[in-house]
């Protein structure tokens, strides 16, 4: 699928936000701790951050990691979680993404993240965001993205059909799960490009959302 062009407008009945690298920058944080996450298990730090984004930490380490029962997985996604729940320095909004949360406050929309609760508010709060009313976290869902069940669970809470949302991601495993739930996707920032979203923006200051007459949300990709 081609990527829909600049100036292009898209409407929905709801918008479904992931976090990391899609309205909050927190990459340092991330490569920080997986970089040595990968050192201290003989792995190439380089390849084990082509499959960190986008998912749950224990399905990352089950892709890096095959043979290792799931059980450890879990008992140290939690100690890295904990780490990254403590480690803020760096963390701060993608471009344009304190006006984008601010122009769509008071229209249908959803926090998908991976993170959990905690690092999500740890996050949202360093990058000085508003936290969504709505939010579907790691505690949510039975499967990480890829899998669409945070996309279909947020589409749920909001009460709004899949076909009706449009997700926001920047990974390749996120844009899978948005595409997964029968869901438009709009890539924000340069991961997002190669994995065929609908459409692909660099950050947030090129979307303009306003309302459709028929009170639809309506978001205009600008040209840069």
């Amino acid at each position: 699928m081609q990527a829909t062009t600049a100036n292009a407008v898209l409407t929905a009945k709801a918008l479904l936000l992931d976090m990391d690298g899609t309205i909050v920058n927190s990459d340092a944080v991330v490569e920080r701790c997986w970089h040595d996450w990968a050192v201290a298990h003989g792995l190439d730090p380089r390849e084990a951050l082509k499959v960190v984004h986008g998912r749950q930490g224990y399905a990352t380490m089950a892709i890096l990691l095959p043979d290792r029962p799931m059980e450890e997985n879990f008992a140290e996604n939690t100690v890295m979680l904990a780490r990254e729940t403590a480690d803020t320095d760096g963390v701060v909004p993608v471009g344009g993404a304190a006006e984008f949360m601010a122009a769509i406050d008071a229209l249908p929309h959803a926090l998908v993240t991976s993170a959990d609760a905690a690092l999500a508010t740890a996050r949202m709060t360093a990058a000085a965001l508003p936290m969504p009313r709505v939010r579907i976290t790691a505690e949510s869902v039975q499967a990480s993205k890829p899998h669409p069940e945070g996309f279909l669970m947020g589409a749920a809470a909001l009460g709004v059909d899949p076909a009706d949302c449009i997700v926001f991601e920047d990974s390749a495993a996120g844009i899978a799960a948005g595409q997964a739930a029968g869901m438009r996707v709009i890539g924000v920032g340069p991961r997002a490009a190669a994995h065929a979203p609908t459409a692909h923006v660099p950050d947030l200051t090129s979307i303009e959302v306003t309302t459709a007459p028929n009170g639809d949300i309506a978001l205009t990709l600008r040209q840069a």
